[in-house]
């Protein structure tokens, strides 16, 4: 990572990624001390390491702060997975890429006066995952991805049995439809001989599709 444990890199990574630029850096957004986020995070009483914070007041205001845990930001920026990605620093990479991977889609989309729902949110941030790992380790092993990705990523995940019922439904519908899209880039993309441009195409048509419009996309691929 950036000097000073900087998770600037992973934001421009995704903006890489999508042909996207929000006129904020998630760095000035970030917070690691805990006791503050369980203060703004009332409505979230959730314990987890990475967690945004939105409020928005009557006036459509939104204020937002990305909270991540301070051990963990640590030890990105001690063992940076931009520059090698591998399994000890492959959890702490997708905890702090979902964080940012929210901070960015809903900037974005705030900025373009969009509505964003919280499925989208969580959907978005699975497929981020998935895409920005998958180009990492590309570029570490001459152009082959892993397999297994995929099913690390969606089969072997495990949801907190503290969660509420509808939040439990929201993460898993967002599992499952992450995962048949991921499907779709692998056996379209990363397993034939398309070129990369036409998967970064796939990858910025489907970012920039509403959640009812992803769905349809998702549903037809097959």
């Amino acid at each position: 990572m950036a000097p000073g444990n900087s998770i600037r890199p992973l934001q421009h990574h995704l903006e890489y990624i999508y042909g996207v630029s929000v006129p904020l850096d998630v760095d000035d957004f970030l917070i690691t001390d805990a006791d503050l986020a369980r203060q703004l995070g009332e409505a979230q009483p959730r314990e987890t390491p990475e967690k945004l914070l939105i409020a928005q007041d009557q006036e459509d205001q939104v204020d937002i702060a990305l909270y991540l845990d301070s051990e963990l930001v640590a030890r990105l920026g001690a063992d940076d997975p931009l520059a090698q990605l591998h399994d000890d620093n492959l959890v702490d990479f997708c905890t702090a890429l979902e964080g940012v991977s929210h901070f960015l889609y809903l900037t974005w989309n705030v900025t373009l006066s969009r509505e964003v729902r919280p499925l989208e949110l969580e959907m978005q941030a699975e497929v981020d995952k998935y895409i920005a790992i998958a180009i990492l380790l590309s570029r570490q092993y001459q152009g082959r991805v892993p397999a297994r990705l995929r099913h690390w990523l969606f089969e072997r995940c495990h949801f907190d049995e503290a969660l509420a019922a509808a939040e439990s439904l929201r993460y898993r519908e967002a599992n499952r439809y992450a995962a048949k899209y991921c499907y779709h880039l692998e056996q379209r993309y990363l397993r034939g001989a398309a070129p990369p441009t036409a998967l970064i195409q796939d990858l910025r048509a489907f970012y920039r599709l509403g959640l009812q419009d992803k769905i349809r996309r998702i549903e037809g691929s097959g």
